[in-house]
């Protein structure tokens, strides 16, 4: 018998194991309409463009997977596509995400199945009335603003911790919501108008909201760092310190990043959405990861209205980018050599006022404007600039000589700008500094000078008003402080001075020798607080009313000798260690914390009044972070407001009517309180006679009874009334 040879052994088993089976449907393909129509010189671009395309909403083809139809007659395309792809998921996918998208600005792609082109030609036309779903209401993300006592929030950060409470008066004091995050997260974050509170977890980056606190939406961003939220709270960027990297089968979509994606480590959401709208990377040429350096942030500046978001490329340009379309506005940056800051201007109430309105009245919107400084190259002088934008009109330009550093200083109503410039003398051995004002709402943009000998360590404008505060030193320690060194600083209050139509700006007073560091004024202007932060040795707290005296004095013309009388100090405090300063919406209290990010000695906060009264205190270990909960514009008109303002006794006895009730709800509470106890010790005390009694009678053989009486009397020693006028 021979022996078997290779082709006598029935392989036919392995072959149906291993065999590969064909997909022998469309479901795969689909048919792309809203292409251009092309000739053939122009076949080999259009597919890469339209590949691109694809690439940028996630989806990843090649040209080869793309059949354009042709017309034999006229040698142009048929201005639509057939796609292929690998799987049916992958086909879906671009359908949900390239459809309706694009492709230049006169063609938009429609993408529709292959396998639905046959079901639309035989599509039953009888018309079956849809089933409605029920109305289920979602929540108000506002909500909190519905509060009856009208109170604030705050959320504290402790440990793993985090906690939100409602802060009112000591009776209505408590805590709102309890959240259980289970997944560790770096820190929290108010969005600017407190309709999110937001967590940055080693995946990304959550936001809360609403009544019950859910998560609202997500951003896939790992190993997040830093957020910033844009003024209006339609778009989030985030940033890492490491570049984004997309492994193979890592899930695609609008809300994820792609291939073209990596490398880069900055990324724009829109919040609704949760769409990725474009990315961008920090490191700049030559810099690698491992080589970094100190971030700038925010690295993307927002205009006050969320149409524009501009990022700096310094010493060379400003970018400034449409949203949500993410276009470099009129396809060109704004060159400027040797560029160094910018900031946007404020909207301010006027503005916001002037745009709304009926149509007939309401003016049209003024144009966003920007500020920016660059330095002294070659023989040009270093120059502050005033541009509007979109038109991009230069409104106002200031020559600036030996000049060492610039820094721009917006009021919040949009109404000055100042520009603090740090110049040095020929020799450059010493520094002063000089404050550059410019007053915007005045025609042509005039601008005043304000001269300093010494060198400022802090600025800040008064909100909504015409004052600003310096923190000034000549210590010679400014510049090398030491462990346990003390800088010596002098604060000093300036106002624009109307009177006699002279426009200027004012020294009011000057406090001499002082350790405050920096200044924070209340929202709601008047109140200011001096505090020493961030010192190992002084903790001090001032806290000033500058119109202490304005009901005295009244609107008249102020005399030499009257000038800056109001400014009066109110209170002083201590809070060791501590590290941040923020007062509350209102403006009626001010917190204070001692954060573990930043050492370990006795952290947590404490809770002030407006006249530096301890209202609270915390002391907590692992304490990291005390926000309050910002809140969003009044709703109500300038009339609205004044119309309250004016009525306010009216609305005033009702609040002391339940501020009564409550003092006399406390003490009756009290008095009860005590009663209570007073029973306590006489049942007790009773109780141990008769034992005592009992045991005695044991003894002596007799019995003796007693009877108690007790007897209350209430007598009233001295009586004073006593007026407080605040």
């Amino acid at each position: 018998m021979p022996a078997p040879t290779v082709d006598d052994i029935d392989y036919t088993d392995i072959e149906e194991k291993y065999k590969v089976h064909y997909d022998d449907g469309f479901d795969t393909t689909l048919v792309v309409d809203g292409v251009p129509i092309i000739d053939e010189s122009k076949r080999e671009r259009l597919l890469n463009k339209f590949c691109k395309e694809f690439a940028r909403k996630g989806v990843t083809i090649k040209p080869e997977d793309v059949y354009l139809p042709w017309n034999d007659a006229t040698g142009k395309s048929k201005g639509y596509a057939f796609v292929d792809f690998r799987t049916v998921d992958d086909a879906h996918l671009a359908l949900s995400v390239v459809h309706n998208h694009p492709f230049d600005s006169k063609h938009t792609f429609k993408l529709n199945r292959f396998t639905d082109i046959e079901a639309f030609a035989n599509m039953d036309e009888s018309y079956t009335e849809p089933q409605y779903e029920e109305f289920k209401p979602k929540e108000h993300l506002r909500a909190w603003l519905g509060d009856p006592q009208g109170r604030d929030q705050y959320v504290t950060y402790r440990h793993e911790d985090v906690e939100i409470h409602w802060h009112g008066k000591p009776s209505q004091t408590e805590l709102a919501y309890k959240p259980e995050w289970k997944e560790p997260f770096l820190y929290v974050a108010w969005s600017p108008l407190g309709t999110y509170i937001a967590t940055l977890h080693r995946q990304g980056v959550r936001i809360w909201g609403g009544s019950s606190w859910k998560q609202q939406q997500q951003f896939a961003h790992p190993l997040v760092k830093l957020i910033d939220f844009s003024p209006c709270e339609q778009y989030l960027v985030t940033w890492s310190n490491e570049p984004i990297v997309v492994h193979d089968g890592a899930k695609q979509g609008p809300q994820y990043f792609s291939p073209d994606d990596e490398g880069n480590n900055m990324a724009v959401w829109d919040i609704k959405s949760g769409h990725l709208l474009r990315t961008f990377s920090t490191l700049v040429d030559g810099e690698t990861p491992t080589n970094k350096k100190q971030i700038h942030w925010p690295a993307l500046k927002w205009s006050p209205d969320d149409k524009y978001v501009a990022r700096l490329t310094r010493g060379q340009m400003i970018s400034v980018y449409e949203v949500p379309g993410m276009h470099l506005h009129g396809k060109k940056s704004l060159k400027i050599e040797g560029v160094q800051d910018f900031e946007w201007c404020p909207l301010g109430d006027k503005d916001k006022e002037e745009t709304k309105g009926d149509a007939g009245k309401a003016k049209k919107a003024r144009e966003n404007m920007l500020a920016y400084w660059t330095p002294e190259i070659d023989n040009q002088p270093a120059r502050v600039t005033l541009l509007s934008f979109p038109s991009r009109t230069i409104l106002r330009q200031k020559n600036l000589f030996n000049v060492t550093e610039c820094k721009l200083y917006w009021q919040n109503q949009g109404d000055f700008l100042c520009v603090k410039v740090d110049r040095h003398t020929k020799t450059k051995k010493s520094i002063f500094c000089n404050l550059e004002i410019f007053r915007v709402r005045e025609k042509d943009y005039p601008v005043e000078v304000v001269e300093l000998k010494d060198t400022v360590t802090d600025f800040s404008w008064e909100p909504k008003g015409e004052r600003f505060a310096i923190i000034s030193s000549n210590d010679p320690n400014l510049g090398n402080p030491g462990p346990g060194i003390t800088i010596k600083t002098d604060v000093s209050f300036y106002q624009l001075e109307r009177a006699g139509g002279k426009n200027d700006f004012r020294l009011l007073r000057t406090l001499p020798a002082r350790t405050s560091n920096a200044i924070r004024w209340s929202p709601r202007g008047r109140h200011v607080v001096l505090a020493t932060v961030g010192s190992s040795s002084k903790s001090e707290l001032e806290f000033w009313d500058l119109d202490f005296n304005v009901e005295e004095l009244g609107r008249r013309e102020l005399s030499k000798e009257e000038w800056g009388s109001g400014i009066q100090l109110l209170g002083t405090g201590d809070h060791y260690g501590v590290t941040d300063v923020e007062w509350d919406p209102s403006g009626r209290t001010l917190a204070t914390s001692a954060s573990a990010w930043t050492h370990t000695l006795e952290n947590g906060y404490a809770i002030w009044d407006f006249r530096g009264q301890e209202i609270i205190k915390h002391i907590q270990d692992r304490f990291k972070q005390f926000i309050w909960r910002p809140r969003p514009p009044t709703l109500l008109t300038k009339e609205q407001q004044k119309q309250i303002r004016r009525n306010l006794k009216e609305y005033s006895r009702a609040f002391d009517e339940e501020d009564a009730t409550e003092e006399s709800n406390v003490s009756a509470e009290l008095i009860a309180l005590r009663k209570r106890l007073v029973d306590e010790w006489n049942k007790w005390r009773a109780n141990c006679k008769k034992e005592h009694a009992e045991e005695r009678s044991k003894k002596h053989g007799k019995h003796e009874e007693k009877e108690e009486i007790e007897v209350w009397v209430d007598e009233v020693i001295e009586q004073i009334e006593e007026m407080v006028v605040e």
